[in-house]
């Protein structure tokens, strides 16, 4: 029997960053998130007579990324008492590991993926728990629109839920790929760091605010106030980088060129804004009568970056 799912990535408008609990991945902050339709995983699974197989991108994987994927898999089986061996293969539409939340894609199609091979009877709810244990952003992609990931207080209250999966607001997402190398710090490894620095108590107490009013961004249909706490958001979360002890910044030099760009245009009339996840990637939220334009301008200051349009995604789909 084979079972394959297909996840859309999200990008985080009120971030996460921060662990709770590490083994379950419970976050210190909840966050909010817009699902994408450009960027996504297949995950097929089916029975192996020859131990556990990760292929990712038609390439058999070893070392610590199959067994992420196979530490995953058992926590599952022991969980529901299922068995067997398996042989996984994703094929990811998503730059892996340079900060567009691959691995919330990864791990959401895989969650679905097992729980359709083992014809495991969850709702969207479980499947979106059992998803946060692979990552955490997972949880979200379970939802198409807009989801919030609510923090809970342990592994059976935090999932994520949707806010709104057939949203009417005119929201387009630019996302400009600068950089191609993987980052040279995990989002794990910058969570903990990031835990040094003396604004980030401070940033978790403003968590529950920034949420409320994301929330009401979104079921009031104003881009502009979703733009600036999108913006305000990212911001902070890489200032609390940049003061750890010791600091770090996931950011390159054509970062720091793009958000120039991006307030350049704001204040020319084209308005956008920009958010960055833990990598050195822009991306830009815009409308779309500003799209073509917007693009030009990114395409004229940076002739290797590729950029990539995109807009509301669906959540969780089962392809056979």
């Amino acid at each position: 029997m084979t079972k394959t799912a297909r996840a859309h990535t999200n990008i985080a408008l009120i971030k996460y960053w921060g662990k709770a609990d590490e083994q379950l991945r419970l976050p210190l902050m909840s966050s909010l998130s817009m699902t994408l339709d450009e960027f996504y995983t297949d995950t097929q699974i089916t029975a192996s007579h020859s131990g556990n197989h990760f292929f990712l991108n038609d390439i058999e994987q070893t070392g610590s990324s199959a067994q992420r994927v196979f530490t995953y898999l058992k926590k599952l089986q022991v969980q529901f008492k299922v068995t067997g061996e398996l042989t996984v293969k994703s094929t990811n539409h998503v730059p892996t590991a340079a900060g567009l939340a691959s691995s919330s894609s990864a791990f959401a199609a895989l969650a679905a993926a097992f729980c359709a091979y083992y014809k495991l009877q969850v709702d969207r709810r479980e499947l979106s728990r059992l998803a946060r244990l692979g990552s955490g952003s997972a949880s979200r992609s379970i939802y198409g629109g807009f989801a919030v990931w609510q923090k809970g207080t342990d592994d059976l209250t935090s999932y994520a839920y949707a806010l709104n999966e057939k949203p009417q607001m005119d929201l387009h997402l630019l996302a400009i790929e600068l950089n191609q190398c993987p980052k040279k710090l995990s989002s794990t490894g910058g969570m903990k760091q990031a835990k040094s620095s003396p604004f980030f108590k401070p940033w978790l107490a403003r968590n529950q605010e920034e949420l409320r009013q994301m929330i009401a961004a979104v079921k009031n249909n104003d881009f502009t106030c979703l733009g600036q706490l999108a913006e305000l958001n990212a911001s902070e979360m890489h200032a609390i980088n940049l003061t750890a002890q010791p600091g770090f910044t996931y950011f390159e030099p054509d970062t720091i060129k793009a958000i120039k760009l991006v307030n350049q245009l704001r204040t020319a009339g084209l308005e956008c804004y920009y958010t960055i996840d833990a990598g050195p990637n822009v991306k830009v939220l815009c409308q779309l009568r500003n799209v073509k334009e917007i693009t030009n301008s990114f395409v004229s200051e940076f002739k290797n970056a590729k950029i990539v349009h995109a807009s509301f995604g669906p959540g969780i789909s089962y392809l056979d």
